[in-house]
């Protein structure tokens, strides 16, 4: 299963990608016409000589990663996440404390959006993970967020707040859903909603084009009317919908015994997805905000 973060997308974590090799006995139905399986430079497994998947398949029993063997496990993915998002929340705290609103913070916040991007496109382009890039994306975006998290909350006062609550509430409760199992992560499901999520991206593309150029008033699709909440409701499922992805990943990752380093791509994804519904969750509440 592969997730629309660049991280994921170019190393999956699941049997169909680079650790497949642990289990020789791929999802029936799964590589046939999956554009994702097909072409895979990470197809060819370099741990298929690894005693343990040798052992599981002797004994004809599901893979389990190893205790202490340089497998990654929930623990380590907790930690590495809770460092990346560390990050952000203390770049934001600081670009909130000591920059004021003005079109100076606003230029500085669009040069750390930039800046954060090409770092994570350089990881993403990366067959390893580079703590250092994950970490420096992490406060770029971090600096980023609090920028316009203290522009938003001088205007629409409590919306910050009001966005971390909603996106702690929206992480939740698809982890709810996930772990429950009313959300089956397959491979159709992957597909459709990322067909989705990438006409979302060229619609809201196209439409910003539209406004920096006039053609389209007030935001065009984003503005802070109806149609703009209705838009802003769409791109949190979206999020969701990546939530779901990187849960799965994270979860087949443990079970096929990736590598411990793998944890920082984890990370690094679920940070970029958190980014996303905040973001969104923040432009939601001050256009409620601005309805009252």
């Amino acid at each position: 299963m592969r997730s629309s973060n660049p991280v994921f997308s170019r190393r999956g974590f699941s049997r169909d990608n680079g650790y497949a090799g642990f289990n020789t006995a791929p999802q029936a139905g799964y590589a046939q016409g999956n554009p994702y399986a097909q072409g895979n430079p990470y197809a060819q497994n370099p741990y298929a000589t690894n005693p343990y998947a040798q052992q599981d398949q002797q004994l004809g029993a599901p893979p389990q990663a190893p205790v202490a063997t340089g497998r990654m496990t929930m623990d380590d993915v907790v930690m590495r996440s809770a460092m990346t998002l560390g990050t952000v929340a203390v770049g934001a705290v600081l670009a909130w404390a000591l920059l004021p609103v003005s079109a100076g913070s606003y230029g500085l916040a669009i040069g750390s959006a930039l800046v954060a991007m090409v770092l994570a496109l350089v990881q993403s382009f990366k067959r390893t993970p580079v703590p250092a890039l994950i970490l420096g994306y992490a406060a770029f975006e971090g600096v980023f967020l609090g920028v316009i998290s203290e522009m938003y909350n001088s205007q629409w006062s409590g919306a910050p707040f009001q966005a971390v609550l909603g996106t702690m509430a929206v992480s939740a409760a698809t982890l709810l859903v996930y772990k429950a199992g009313w959300i089956r992560v397959t491979a159709r499901y992957a597909r459709i909603g990322l067909a989705i999520a990438m006409a979302f991206v060229l619609v809201m593309a196209v439409n910003l084009l539209l406004v920096a150029f006039g053609v389209a008033s007030d935001g065009g699709l984003r503005s802070f009317g109806p149609l703009g909440a209705a838009v802003g409701i769409l791109a949190v499922i979206i999020g969701a919908f990546f939530l779901t992805l990187d849960f799965k990943q994270i979860e087949d990752g443990i079970a096929y015994g990736a590598p411990r380093q793998e944890a920082w791509l984890a990370a690094f994804g679920l940070t970029m997805t958190l980014v996303w519904i905040y973001v969104e969750m923040l432009r939601l509440a001050a256009i409620f905000s601005s309805n009252d």
